[in-house]
């Protein structure tokens, strides 16, 4: 598939059939999503990933309430396969103490130093290559934000808990993967109901506010 059709294509999906996923569809994908740029090149990102009935159960125990789940959670959670994108703010401490990284004086484990967390942002492009190779495989995927009471439960499930030697990853959502049910089957996204704001709208020439239709002037 061309890399414009990949783009073009790449939804949120919601509901997923039974079908499983090829093992290799899930390796080319996390392969695809260590591609990322990372500052440094720190790499600090780290994906758990869930492919057996029980773990993906443990994972939605600890992340909702399953009893009676609506139809967007009853969607997501036909998903065979969950990954847990987690970010490593440790890596990027570590690799900015190093002697070619320490002018930028962003090391000794001080992230209040650090304009923007990096960590967070690297591993969300990740996650994006990641969602535009299972796109390109055919499947369907869907990033999600964990829900913020129960962050430390699925932490806790997942493994991701503090040790003595390195500071514990932390999820910045969640990726459910599969072949997409029929539209009809699960909750309608927001895409569904607002328009796309064209590029054209959004991107401005030289400053904020020059817009793009007045380049030439």
């Amino acid at each position: 598939m061309e890399f414009s059709e990949v783009v073009r294509r790449r939804r949120m999906t919601r509901a997923y059939t039974s079908a499983p996923v090829d093992p290799a569809v899930v390796e080319r994908a996390l392969d695809h999503a260590t591609r990322a740029p990372s500052a440094g090149f720190s790499q600090g990102w780290a994906f758990v990933v869930l492919d057996t009935p029980e773990t993906v159960r443990g994972f939605w125990a600890a992340q909702a309430e399953t009893e009676a789940p609506d139809r967007w959670l009853a969607g997501m959670m036909s998903a065979p396969v969950v990954i847990v994108p987690c970010s490593r703010r440790a890596a990027y401490l570590d690799r900015y103490a190093e002697p070619d990284k320490r002018r930028a004086g962003l090391g000794d484990h001080d992230a209040e130093r650090w304009a923007m967390p990096y960590w967070h942002l690297d591993t969300a492009m990740a996650s994006l290559l990641l969602l535009q190779s299972v796109t390109d495989a055919g499947l369907g995927a869907c990033f999600f934000g964990l829900v913020p009471g129960r962050v430390d439960a699925v932490k806790q499930v997942l493994g991701l808990v503090d040790t003595a030697a390195e500071e514990a990853p932390h999820p910045i959502g969640a990726i459910t993967v599969g072949h997409p049910a029929p539209p009809a089957t699960g909750a309608r996204g927001s895409a569904s109901r607002r328009r796309r704001t064209p590029w054209h709208e959004v991107a401005h020439r030289g400053r904020w506010g020059a817009g793009w239709a007045g380049r030439d002037a």
